[in-house]
Order: C-alpha cells, then structure tokens, then sequence
C-alpha cells in the first residue's frame, strides 16, 4: 500500500512540474450591438496547422472567460462564438506568456426574415439551456472508431472498467440515438456498434422522466441521459459487419449486425451465437466478443442485460448462448412516432461448484459457538426466451400528447442439478444430504405504460393521466430426490423424499394516478395528484410424494402444500411544489398512503385470514444548485414504506428444504426508511480535471430480517421473521481526475475512495446481536495514449472491510483484496493492432483449498486488410491457463467461499467483414441507391 501511494505521489509532482510550462489565455465576450456581456460563449483555441481544437472554455456570467494552455511555439487562432451570433476569432504567432484579449466586441448573426443563419465552423461545445452539446467533428478519433472510443474523447466523460459512463461525474443511465432508443435505454449495443464517423452532435442532459419530458418539468433525477445525432447525409445508409470465429477446446464464435437508415426510418438486425461467455457482438477491435477482455457489458457467466432486460447466462459456469434481435423506429405519419425492439435467446449453461460456510451461532444464555457445511455441486441449465418492448408517442394535437410503452416477456427453462452437502460441528459430523433434481419454467410479464399529458396555454399549466399495469405468471414443475441423514439426533436418523413439485404464481399490479400542475410564478408551480394502487397476488404449491407400488407421484402432502392469496390497496393523494430558477431548481412532495392488505392462506386444513389497514405519510423533496457552470450541488431525500409479502405474514411453514424451515409472522409490521443523499460535482472545462464526491444514509425505523434458530443436535435452519428498530447504512465517495495533452500525447488519472460504514442487527437463536460493518476502497487508474500509436492503461483498487460484533460468537472479523490491472493495445506497424490485458487479484481470508491469488493474462493480435474492411483475428484467453472463480461473502452470520467453473486457456481464430454505405455511395467508392 505505501509503495502506491508514493507512486501516486510521484505522479502528482510530476503533472505539477508539467504544469509550470503553461500560460493563461483571458478576456470577456460582450455583445457589439447592445454592449453586454455573453454568457456561455464557447471560446476555443485551433492550430493554424490542421485546424485541430487545443482546448476552449465556456464565458460566465459577466462574460468573463480564462483558459490555461500548455506553451505553443506554432501559429494558432483564438475564436469565441456563441449561438445567435457570427463567430470571433483572431490569429496569433505563438503562445510564450499570458495573453490578455481584453474585451471581445462580438457582432450578431446575419439573419433572413427572422431566421438565425448558421455561418462559419460549429463551436466543439456549446450550451443550450440545460444541454451541453459536443460537435463531433471536433474530437479526432481513430478511423473505424465506435461511438464509445469518441465518448472517451470528450471532456468529463469517464467509461470505467464495468461499462458505467459517468458525465462531470454524473452517471448516464439513458443513451438515445436521435431521440429514440436503440436496443434498449442504455445505449450499451449503440455505443458498441455505432462507427464514430457518422455523429453530428453528442447531447448531453439531465435524465427526464415521460412525464417530465412532456409537461417540460425540471429534472428531479441527478443522472444524465445522452442523445447520440447522426449526421444528415449519413442518416441514409446501410452499416454493419459479420464475425465467425473457431478455436481450440471447441471454441467458437460468430455474430452480425446489420443497420439500415433511411431519415426516420431506423431498422437494426443483430444476431450472434458462441460458447464463450460472451455478449457476442461488439465493435472493439482488440477482443471484441471474449468474454473477460474488455468486454464491458458481459459477465464471466455469459449473463448480460440490456435496458434491465437479462439474456444468456445463468448465475455461474460456461455458458452456450445464441440471440437473434431486431430494433426499428419510424414515422409512420407525421403524428405518430413508434419504435421498439425484440429479442430471442437461448442459452445452455453448465457448472460445478463448491462451497464452505462457516456459520456463526449466539444463544440467549450467551453461549457461542458455530458450524461449518460444506457442499459440492453440478448443474445444467437451458432456457429460451423471447423479449418485445415497443413504444408509441401520438401527437393528438400541439398541445396533447399520448404516449404507450407495452412490454411483453416471455421465458422457459429447464435445469437439472446434483448436490451433497455436510455440516460439522465441535462435536463432529450432525447431518449429511445429497439431492438430485430436475425442474422446469415457464415465466411471462406484460406490462404497459400509459400518460396522457395535456398542455395548456399558459407556460406551466399541465394535466396529466398516468396509468400502468403489470401482469406475472411464473409456473414451476419440480421433481426432487433427496436424502438427508441426521447423527446427533436420537430422535430421528433420516429424512428420505421422493416428491414431484407443482408451483403455480401470478403476480398482477395495476396503477393509476391524475395530476394537475398550476403554476404560481414563473418559476414556481404546485401540482397536486391523486392515485390509486391494487396489487392481487396468489401463489399455490402442490406438493405429492411418490407411490411406492406404481412410482407415479399420485400422494398429495398436506405439510408440503399450501395456498397464498394477497390483495392490497393503496390511495395516495399528493401535492407538489417545484422551483426553477437559473441557479437552482428543486421540488418537494407531501402526502399520505391509506392502505388496506388482505390476505389469505390454506395450510394444512386450516384457513387463516389476515386483513390490515395502515396510514403512513409520503414524503421525498430534492434540490439542484448550479454554483457555477462547472460547480453543481445535488441532494435527495425519500421516505419509503415497503410492506410484508403474503409469505412473510401468513402462519404457513414451508418445509420445501428438509435443512432449511421458513414460517410467516402474524405480528409483523411494515418497514420503513429514510434515505438521503448528497452529491457534489466539478469539472473544470479548461484545466480538463474534474472533481466529484457523494454521500448517503439509509436510515430504517424498522426493518423486516429473518431470525433464525438452529438446534444443535440436527442444525436445520428454523426461521421466520420478525422486526429490527434503529438500524442503517452509510456511504461515501470522492474522485478527483484529470487530463494533461501534448501535442497528440494524452495522460489520464483517476483517483478515487470509497466508503461504507454500516449498523445490522439480527435474531440468531433468539439473541439479539448487533454488527457494524467499515468499508475502505481507494482506487488509482491510469491511461497513456502516445498518439494513435501506443496506450497503456494500468490501474489498482485495494478493498478492506471489518465487521465489529456485539452479542455474538466472535468479536470481529476482516478481509482485503488487492486488484492490478493493466491493458496495452499498439497500433504500429500500420493495419495491425496488438492488445493485451493482465490482471492480477488477491484475497486476504480465502479459506483453505481455495486459492487465494491468481493472474489472468488475454492477448490478440488482428491484421486489417483490404481498404479495412476485413479483419483477421487471433485472440488467446487466460494464457497463463490460471483463471478461477473462488470469491468470499462475508455478512454478519456467516463466512462463505465459493468456487465455480470457468473458462480457461483457449485460442481463438476469426475473421471480420465491415460493410458502409451512407447517402448513395459506398465507403470506396462502390454505388448504393435508396
């Protein structure tokens, strides 16, 4: 740790010395024909060269603008422009001291009978309201980049190693492509497959919701939302590129996607299929579609999700998996505006695994103990699913507008899965089972989301009708045998079932709500609203132990079966009131949720009848204050009351799991939690650093945890649930980055710390005990670009984490884990690229026959030939054939370490087919007509 920080330290002196040869460029923007000052004028700096951006800055308020540029010794042009006005700029010899420009005189735009027109070059960044809008042009990139390689271009936007895109230190959770979606909200297939060459502008904004979007609400959420324009001419055309892949172990790959634009017309084709863990279809040139080499969006278990849509994959192993998917948007009249998307998937996974837990125990005499299971396993999983999602926006007229969101999923898996399992204790071997089973599954959601939101004509005055539905059925058909053998219970030695599982679920919520906004000043507006809410759900399990004489599963188990019906409903009126001014904007909502819950239970004969009625209060407010256009203060609170499900307050005793027994509380009552969270943010345009941190508190009243009890003679598992007072968890953050470029030569570094501190209470043979949990994450990356050439990027993360307990078999308990990575990836000679990912990992309290440490090492080596567009391949995986999955979960009743299957050492070999038309003709010269 001390070898990191110096290192850091280093770094740190070194970017200050750098920072010495370097001059200030200053001066105020003013209006010649009114004689006041612009704000938000983009002042950017060019080469006389070849026209490349330097830096540039944005003016304040009074129109006052400074910018810090590295020493030039070449010509270089100085010009401020700002939307309604022709652009400024003036020629300069060299840069060798601070440069004072004084008052800059900027003339309006040449207008035409009320028409701005636009004259000479698109500033690289220009503000427009509460949009921040990059011109891509501007930002040079590698030919037959992707949108991504051009996000990472831009100032403030960070991509960390998960794929999380983060803008001024805010987090993007909505990526657009002209304003529609593209395979999902996320914009993970866009930004991965869309060729930079053809984005106009890069927009970004605050994430709205439909209704925020419509009504022209200020944004209540702190995320951002990125929309993605393509240039006009390249909005007719046809892109895309196909992939095949074998290698050795029987690898292989193959995927394609297929893009056809034509104005509004949007229609995508995507398609893959592979056994390697893999997502399938990428545009990075290095490893595209291995999983583990920089594949963002896939993860070690071949599952991946799109817009919160799950595909591939189980939870662990190596999975096959094949999709097929189609996305389109369009204008079918002028009025209405569709777009959707589906998906088909199939996937077979296979693991084996093992386990060892070390469960901890505290009795109400005081007295400690604890015991350990160990357990092995296999399994293999197929399913199959279909996923359609489409979106409808009517423009009934100016001032109405209709917008349909249905959704409709559909999946159906079969698994079969073997497992031992022993516990010991001090005394020694208490139990031992072995279960084998196979089951299937057959799950459909459909959902829609209705708003109607009616515009009157005075500026704020809104009417909105919302109304949503989702409806769940999930049938499962199980057969199980298993055998669980007891040696410290006289009473009994053995627990033998032969049984066939009927579970039949549905799950069906329908919400409605109208609201009324009135604004009372310009900038203030209250809205009142009113909603209704009923959720009927039912769940029956229908459990029959297999005839001896016929082996049919014919003898229906009263003690295994057992019916739940729940139905609630909750009536929440509401009033609003929202702010928006130019620095701040901000709103709060008070109300009160009446709720009434009915539930019903047939278990064992008997039928119970549970009906109960609560009022609590519903609160959130939040506040959004600009200090600067750089500077911005977030803050968020919410009270939130989560009720007991039908199994948690029923008096039913499910007794599926011979070890592991579960029972409804009468008595319980809801939870309820008090969050806050803060997040401060600073990104300077010109110095290219930015500086971020966050905060928030959980703070739960009351909170529904299992208590559980063990009898020490069998140790199976006896819980149900109860209430928890006063309990709560903390967390933390702060990141400071930055970018320093010389000429073509970039350096990037990113240091950040995260923390967690945490209070759990829990019932563990009726003692109550309590843990509180401090978490530590400081983390360094890094990134070198020499030119086009070379870019190393090497990083390190250290985890610590100690949890003290009260009341409870031990005292404490502590692990860390150490996390180095580094990727190169060289461009030189040219059309070959050479990449190559390392990665080492560390775990501190890894149990025995776990290891504790590995490396994991990916390489690839491509040509590209033929104008570029093929690409021949050759990728080898974990080539020091060390790959493992051997993770620790430490919580405050247990210590568990798992171990699952994984891929290792294979060599991949591929070739690659990139096809561009756009406007008429083909990348090459080659004719295409719409």
């Amino acid at each position: 740790m001390l070898r990191t920080i110096l290192q850091v330290l280093i770094v740190l002196v070194s970017c200050a010395a750098f920072g010495q040869n370097s001059f200030t460029i200053k001066g105020k923007a003013i209006s010649k024909e009114v004689n006041l000052p612009i704000e938000s004028a983009t002042i950017y700096i060019t080469s006389v060269k070849d026209s490349t951006v330097v830096d540039y800055t944005i003016s304040n308020k009074n129109g006052n603008f400074s910018i810090t540029v590295k020493k030039l010794n070449q010509p270089f042009v100085v010009k401020v422009a700002s939307l309604g006005y022709q652009t400024w700029q003036k020629e300069f010899p060299k840069l060798t001291s601070d440069l004072d420009l004084g008052e800059i005189f900027v003339s309006d735009a040449v207008t035409n009978l009320g028409e701005v027109v636009i004259v000479s070059e698109a500033p690289p960044v220009r503000i427009k309201n509460d949009t921040l809008e990059f011109n891509a042009s501007s930002f040079k990139v590698r030919p037959d980049s992707n949108v991504e390689a051009l996000l990472k271009q831009l100032p403030g936007v960070e991509i960390d190693k998960d794929g999380k895109i983060k803008v001024n230190g805010k987090e993007v959770n909505e990526i657009l492509v002209n304003g529609k979606s593209f395979f999902g909200k996320d914009g993970k297939v866009a930004i991965k497959n869309l060729p930079s060459e053809i984005i106009d502008k890069i927009q970004v904004s605050d994430t709205k919701t439909k209704e925020e979007k419509l009504s022209g609400d200020a944004a209540s959420s702190d995320n951002k939302s990125i929309n993605i324009t393509i240039q006009e001419d390249k909005n007719k055309g046809l892109f895309g590129k196909f992939t095949g892949g074998y290698g050795t172990d029987k690898r292989y790959e193959s995927s394609a996607l297929v893009n056809y634009f034509k104005d509004k017309q949007k229609i995508s084709i995507l398609a893959s299929s592979n056994n390697i863990n893999s997502v399938g279809f990428s545009m990075d040139e290095i490893f595209d579609a291995m999983g583990g080499g920089r594949n963002y969006y896939s993860n070690s278990n071949g599952s991946f999700g799109i817009d919160g849509m799950s595909f591939g994959g189980a939870n662990e192993g190596i999975t096959q998996s094949s999709m097929v998917g189609l996305n389109f948007a369009d204008e079918w009249f002028k009025k209405l505006e569709p777009n959707g998307s589906y998906f088909y998937t199939n996937s077979k996974t296979d693991n084996d695994t093992r386990s060892r837990t070390e469960n901890f125990l505290t009795s109400e005499d005081g007295t400690n103990s604890s015991f350990i299971t160990e357990s092995t396993g296999k399994t293999r999983r197929t399913s199959d699913g279909h996923n359609f999602n489409m979106e409808f926006e009517y423009k009934i007229n100016p001032s109405l507008t209709l917008s349909v969101r249905p959704s409709l999923v559909k999946n159906n898996s079969e698994s079969k899965n073997f497992s031992e399992q022993s516990s010991t204790n001090d005394l020694g071997l208490v139990n031992e089972s072995t279960n084998s089973s196979q089951s299937s599954n057959a799950s459909s959601t459909f959902g829609n989301e209705l708003y109607l939101n009616k515009r009157f004509k005075r500026k704020g005055r809104n009417f909105g009708f919302t109304f949503n539905n989702t409806n769940k059925s999930n049938d499962r058909d199980n057969i199980t045998n298993s055998e669980t053998y007891f040696f410290q219970d006289p009473s009994r030695t053995e627990d033998i079932r032969r049984q066939r599982v009927y579970d039949d679920e549905k799950d069906n919520t329908y919400y409605t709500r109208i609201g009324y906004s009135e604004p009372i000043t310009d900038s203030l507006s209250i809205t009142i609203r009113g909603s209704y809410e009923w959720k009927d759900y039912d769940n029956t399990k229908s459990t029959f132990d297999q005839n001896a004489m016929s082996g049919q599963y014919s003898e229906f188990n009263n003690l295994l079966s057992y019916g739940l019906m729940s139905k609630t409903r909750t009536f929440n009126p509401s009033a609003s009131f929202n702010v928006r001014k130019n620095k701040y904007s901000g709103g709060m909502t008070l109300g009160t949720k009446v709720i009434s819950m009915e539930n019903t239970s047939l278990y064992n004969g008997t039928t119970s009848l549970i009906d109960k009625k609560y009022m609590y209060p519903s609160a959130n407010a939040w506040f959004n204050y600009r200090l600067s256009k750089s500077k911005s203060l977030y803050m968020y609170y919410n009270f939130d009351v989560q009720l007991p499900t039908a199994a948690q307050i029923l008096p039913v005793v499910d007794l599926t799991n011979p070890l592991f027994q579960i029972s409804g509380n009468p008595d319980l009552n809801p939870s309820k939690n008090h969050s806050f969270h803060l997040n401060y943010n600073n990104y300077d345009y010109a110095t290219k650093s930015g500086f971020y941190l966050y905060a928030g508190f959980n703070y739960y009243e009351q909170q529904i945890v299992f208590s559980r009890v063990f009898n020490p003679i069998d140790l199976i598992n006896r819980a149900d649930y109860q209430n928890i007072n006063d309990t709560y968890n903390s967390y933390g953050g702060v990141n400071w980055s930055k970018a320093i470029k010389k000429e073509q030569h970039t350096f990037r570094f990113d240091i950040g710390m995260n923390a967690n501190y945490n209070l759990n209470k829990g019932l563990t043979n009726n003692a109550l005990y309590e843990a509180r949990e401090l978490g530590l994450s400081p983390e360094v990356r890094m990134a070198w670009d020499y030119g086009e050439l070379l870019t190393i990027e090497p990083s390190y993360s250290y985890n610590w984490n100690k949890t003290n307990y009260e009341n409870y078999s031990v005292g404490s308990s502590s692990n860390f884990t150490h996390n180095f990575k580094v990727q190169t990836t060289s461009r030189w000679p040219k059309h070959l690229v050479f990449g190559n990912d390392f990665g080492y990992t560390y775990n501190s309290n890894i149990s025995d026959g776990y290891k504790k440490d590995f490396y994991l090492l990916n390489t690839s080596l491509g040509y590209s030939f033929m104008d570029d567009k093929w690409l021949f391949k050759v990728k080898v995986y974990d080539v020091l054939n060390q790959n493992q999955s051997a993770v620790r979960y430490i919580n405050p009743e247990s210590i568990q370490d798992i171990q699952n299957t994984v891929l290792k050492r294979y060599a991949m070999f591929s070739l690659t087919y990139k096809i561009e038309k756009f406007g008429g003709k083909k990348k090459g010269g080659d004719s295409f007509n719409f």
